[in-house]
């Protein structure tokens, strides 16, 4: 199976820039943004930081065996002693480039398989409409719109105290679900979407299965998460059964 995780130079270069404060405000904004909501991106900075580190000091060792070799010969140091300290990052970057070539990108591919296929196909679902209106809805409204700003932790507070009184309801399930596997609460989330695909009449039962699949696939039980994806039965689903087979 082709692996998804494999960095190019264009990232490489762009991580570049970032590490050494090269960006402009606008594409460190737009960097940022991104890297918040890329869990691959995030693990790509991290171990870049990580791979030049070694590289840098296994190049300074290098130097500083060589400077103690000549430094018994000379008692005073001069400016070509000086440079052995200086070293040029885009050095690193074309070091860390061979690496990875050399390496098969064995080292930005640690990302399990199923971590990897969680990251690639999930997206929060998009919520309800509200309306806001004075009506006995307006509190489950108005958790959705903090569920709609990223605001799970809120929005997950507000439906639970519905939830003492309706604890059958299919749409409190699925959003509090929803929410918390947006909130990378896996677990939480799975008794949630299992409460929802026990009522075969709810009008969350297909998207339940599929957001029950992957939650189960981002806590790592592969037999229960291809259950899942088989009572789904969409294209995405089909597609991650066919990966995780291979």
């Amino acid at each position: 199976m082709e692996e998804k995780n494999n960095i190019s130079q264009e990232i490489l270069e762009t991580i570049e820039r970032y590490l050494k404060n090269a960006m402009d405000a606008n594409e460190l904004a737009s960097f940022k943004i991104e890297m918040e909501k890329n869990a691959i991106l995030q693990q790509q900075v991290e171990e870049t930081k990580i791979l030049i580190s070694g590289v840098k000091r296994a190049a300074k060792k290098n130097k500083l065996d060589e400077f103690h070799k000549n430094l018994s010969k000379r008692n005073t140091l001069n400016e070509q002693d000086e440079s052995i300290f200086k070293f040029n990052f885009r050095t690193l970057s074309i070091a860390a480039s061979i690496l990875i070539l050399v390496g098969g990108f064995w080292f930005f591919n640690r990302t399990p398989q199923n971590e990897k296929l969680f990251n690639q196909y999930f997206e929060p679902d998009r919520g309800l409409a509200t309306t806001m209106s004075a009506t006995d809805k307006y509190n489950f409204e108005d958790a959705m719109v903090d569920y709609k700003n990223s605001k799970y932790d809120l929005a997950i507070k507000k439906w639970e105290v519905l939830l003492k009184n309706k604890q059958e309801n299919d749409t409190l399930n699925y959003f509090l679900g929803s929410a918390q596997l947006a909130n990378k609460n896996e677990i939480k989330a799975i008794p949630y979407f299992t409460k929802v695909i026990e009522n075969k009449e709810s009008i969350f039962l297909n998207e339940a299965y599929y957001y029950l699949g992957l939650a189960n696939l981002k806590a790592n039980k592969i037999n229960e998460a291809i259950l899942n994806f088989k009572q789904n039965n969409s294209p995405k689903s089909e597609k991650i059964i066919s990966e995780l087979r291979n």
